[in-house]
């Protein structure tokens, strides 16, 4: 399975519209890839919070429809990161789509985790209540979103649920960029799975963003690092090799705590 992530420059001074039209193209230019994955609030960006409210969509809305058009003319499976959606009663989410290659809607996912204590997000949008995994052809993948990073039992959920690859799509501050990276590799690790994590570059909200997306393998190895700036990181993976690791080192099978 050939996976593609594209590490966004959100920048204050660009468009959400011409934002939206600019990662569309950048979707479609990936058209030999199975998978493409964005990241976290790539439209108006993780700490541009005084646009959540004046940019949030309905969940069929403008980057719903864009969205879909770009994995349809690309013929790739989508996850098009996270967008601030206003529910029917009002309330905003962070939520992530993954779109098939014919551009229908596999999956939502909204955020659980909700970043930034007592303001930001955490006290603007609500909380999802939901796992979600997504079966591919080859892979099944688990969903996760940023600061959710930081809690390995719902990745130990998203594994008990049969995904095989976690997929992580973030717009992770600079400052924490070491976590970033241990985090990955430490999910990878205990859960014996590849991790996809791809976050934003650029500087919104007056934070710097960490940029460096990586792919890391069941055993941790990272198979590819992105820098800081705007790029595409594409690598093959081997569907077998997580079975194949799982059996080699069966650490899942020696679990006690049902926790």
């Amino acid at each position: 399975m050939r996976a593609s992530l594209i590490q966004i420059a959100v920048n204050e001074g660009e468009s959400v519209v011409s934002r939206r039209a600019r990662v569309a193209d950048l979707v479609r230019e990936q058209s030999g890839s199975d998978l493409v994955v964005l990241p976290e609030l790539w439209t108006v960006g993780a700490f541009a919070y005084e646009q959540f409210e004046t940019e949030a969509e309905p969940l069929d809305g403008p980057t719903y429809g864009a969205m879909a058009a770009a994995a349809r003319d690309a013929g790739v499976w989508l996850h098009a990161g996270s967008f601030v959606e206003r529910a029917g009663d009002g309330s905003l989410y962070n939520t992530a789509l993954v779109l098939s290659p014919t551009g229908e809607l596999a999956a939502t996912y909204r955020k659980i985790h909700r970043f930034g204590f007592d303001q930001g997000e955490a006290v603007m949008m609500s909380a999802g209540d939901s796992l979600t995994t997504v079966a591919l052809p080859e892979q099944t993948l688990g969903l996760a979103t940023c600061y959710d990073l930081r809690f390995p039992e719902l990745f130990r959920g998203l594994v008990d649920a049969g995904a095989t690859t976690l997929v992580v799509s973030a717009g992770w501050p600079a400052r924490r960029r070491e976590h970033w990276t241990l985090l990955n590799r430490a999910r990878a690790v205990e859960d014996q799975s590849y991790v996809l994590a791809c976050g934003s570059a650029g500087s919104n909200g007056g934070v710097e963003q960490a940029g460096h997306s990586l792919v890391v393998d069941p055993w941790g190895e990272v198979l590819a690092e992105a820098g800081p700036g705007e790029e595409v990181l594409t690598v093959d993976l081997d569907p077998k090799k997580v079975a194949e690791t799982r059996e080699q080192f069966p650490a899942l099978k020696d679990r006690r705590l049902g926790l």
